[in-house]
Formats: C-alpha cells, sequence, structure tokens
C-alpha cells in the first residue's frame, strides 16, 4: 500500500512569529531558532527585532574537559532551578556529524527527560566548523529564549578544550567543570580555559580523587588564577550529578554570582564585552560570506602566486577588490 505523502504546514514568515516568541510560544521558539541556524535571510529583520526585547536573562556558560559529565550536571541543574520555578533554556552545543553536519547528540537524552519533566526547554547546535567552543548562532538562539522569558539560559559549550574558551564572551557566569582521574590535577590550567571561570565545580565527587582535584584547585586559587578586575572569588565545589550531591550548593553559587554582577557595577561591563564580540563576530561572518561570493574568480590568483608573480596577501587583496593594497613581488 503506497505510503501518503506528509503533509507540511505552509511556511510562516519569521515576522509573524515574534509576537508568539514573546509569549513562550514553544513551536515558535524552536522554529525561530532553526531558521536562526540555517541562516534564513527571510528571518534577519525578526531576530532583530527579537533582541530588542533581550538583556533580562541570566546566561551561564558551561563548560570543561571532555568527559567531565557537563550534560549530566546540566540535567541536575535543569531540575534545580526549575524546582523554584525558573524557566530554564539550555543551549548545548556538539559537534558536527562528519556525515550530515548536524549536531551529534551525545548524552542529550537524559537533558531531554530532564526538560520534558519541567517544562525547560533544550537545544542542540551543531558548531558546523566554527572554532571556540560554540556554534555561529549561539547566540542568536540565546536572544530568542531571553525574549520568550527564560532564565537562566545555559550554554553548554562542545567540550574540546584549550580552544573553547569563546564562552567567556557569550555568558555573564562561567562554570568550569573539572573530573578527577583524568590524569595531572591540574591538565585543566594547561587547556586554557581555568582562569576563565567564576565557579569550579569538580564532578564525580565521590571518587577518592575527587578530594586531590579539589586540593589542587585551591590551591591555584591562592596564586591568584581568578578573572582580573573582579572582586568575585571563585569557589571550588564537588558534586555528584548522579547522586544530586551539593547541586544546590553549585545553584546557590551561580545565583549568587549573578546578583553579584548586578549589585558590584561589573554586570554591564560583562556586558559591553559581549556586545562587543557580538559585534565583530557578524563582521567576521559579512566579511566571509563576502569572500566566498568571490572565490569563484580565484584561479587566475591561484595561477599568479603560483608563478610567483604575486604574493598570497597581495592576491587576497585583489580577490576583495581592494586593488590599491595588492603588492606584486
Amino acid at each position: 500500500m503506497p505510503s501518503r505523502p506528509v503533509r507540511r504546514a505552509p511556511y510562516r514568515p519569521s515576522a509573524e512569529l515574534v509576537p508568539e516568541i514573546l509569549a513562550g510560544n514553544v513551536a515558535a521558539i524552536a522554529r525561530m531558532i532553526t531558521r536562526a541556524e540555517a541562516g534564513y535571510p527571510e528571518a534577519a529583520p525578526a531576530l532583530a527585532e527579537i533582541y530588542k526585547h533581550t538583556g533580562k536573562a541570566h546566561v551561564v556558560g558551561i563548560t570543561g574537559v571532555p568527559g567531565a559529565g557537563k550534560s549530566t550536571l546540566v540535567s541536575s541543574l535543569i531540575m534545580a532551578f526549575a524546582s523554584e520555578g525558573h524557566k530554564v533554556g539550555v543551549v548545548a552545543v556538539d559537534p558536527s556529524s562528519p556525515f550530515s553536519g548536524g549536531a551529534i547528540l551525545g548524552d542529550r537524552v537524559r537533558m531531554s527527560e530532564a526538560a520534558s519533566s519541567s517544562q525547560a526547554f533544550v537545544r542542540s547546535m551543531a558548531t558546523r566548523g566554527h572554532l571556540g567552543g560554540l556554534a555561529r548562532s549561539t547566540l542568536q538562539a540565546v536572544d530568542v529564549l531571553d525574549a520568550a522569558g527564560y532564565s537562566p539560559i545555559i550554554i553548554e559549550t562542545v567540550g574540546v578544550g584549550q580552544d573553547e574558551v569563546e564562552v567567556v564572551t557569550a555568558a555573564h557566569s562561567i562554570v568550569v567543570l573539572s573530573a578527577p582521574g583524568l590524569g595531572d590535577d591540574i591538565q585543566a590550567i594547561k587547556a586554557g580555559i581555568l582562569e576563565i571561570a567564576d565557579i569550579h565545580a569538580v564532578s564525580k565527587s565521590d571518587k577518592a580523587e575527587a578530594a586531590a582535584t579539589v586540593s589542587a584547585l585551591r590551591g591555584m586559587m591562592t596564586l591568584g588564577s581568578e578573572r582580573t578586575g573582579s572582586k568575585w572569588t571563585p569557589p571550588v565545589l564537588p558534586v555528584s550529578a548522579v547522586s544530586g550531591e551539593r547541586i544546590g550548593e553549585l545553584k546557590d553559587a551561580i545565583s549568587r554570582h549573578w546578583s553579584h554582577l548586578r549589585e558590584s557595577g561589573e554586570l554591564a561591563e560583562r556586558q559591553r564585552g559581549i556586545c562587543r564580540t557580538r559585534i565583530l563576530g557578524a563582521a567576521r561572518h559579512l566579511f566571509q560570506n563576502k569572500f566566498d561570493e568571490r572565490a569563484d574568480g580565484i584561479g587566475e590568483h591561484i595561477q599568479a602566486v603560483v608563478n610567483r608573480d604575486m604574493d598570497p596577501a597581495g592576491a587576497a587583496c585583489l580577490l576583495l577588490g581592494w586593488a590599491n593594497e595588492g603588492r606584486a613581488t
């Protein structure tokens, strides 16, 4: 028996979704994030309108080395915040599938179960080759959730190590999760992410090695590894997402840091940093698109560089239409 064709709802203009997003409609939220991730030009004016309604949410970055248990921790935090009546948003950034380009979901099943039981919103996004631990449209997804009334909004980074410090320019509070038994107790320091932490959490606190990791991190705190320009001293908290041990303390520490930022005046500076990063990121993206549009005519420039008639930088200038900047060799 032939299968019936699937009937799809007609495409609704993105502008029509904006009022529904502001009212918290989950389907509209999901559609807009999909359009942001796909880079639909039609959605750009709607995303610009949505941005005008943002700036209220507490954005929390969860980062750390692979294997630390970030997804399990986020699941526990969803439940902890939701139990106090918070609408929790999560943008979980995953590596891209080499076949489809989509997100490799990893431990998202457990996180989705936590979301469904607490009315939170969880979205996985693929990096699609974007370096820094975040996806290109991560902050647009955060905007949509912010405008829809979610707070806190948790960004879970991809978990790639030293290159994922980009989250420090995307979130107000950064939780760096370390795990015992992964080798050197101060390996996170070598990975270049320790110094961005507002809060340190050590997972799997039931393991014997956890105490040594906690001690090592606290020792580093005495050496001044905290963020410069802040009066906040990053706490070091052993937690177990499986047993729930001290998850409440971690939740409280995140909330205290949010209060500290607002009361100390540090929030304004962080907001400026986030906006600066977003402007420069948008400029780079637009520049890359412009460059790609001209890439079809690269053949003659390649040959000129091969023949040593032109250097690579001069060829790049010509490709971009900066003829006066080109340098013949």
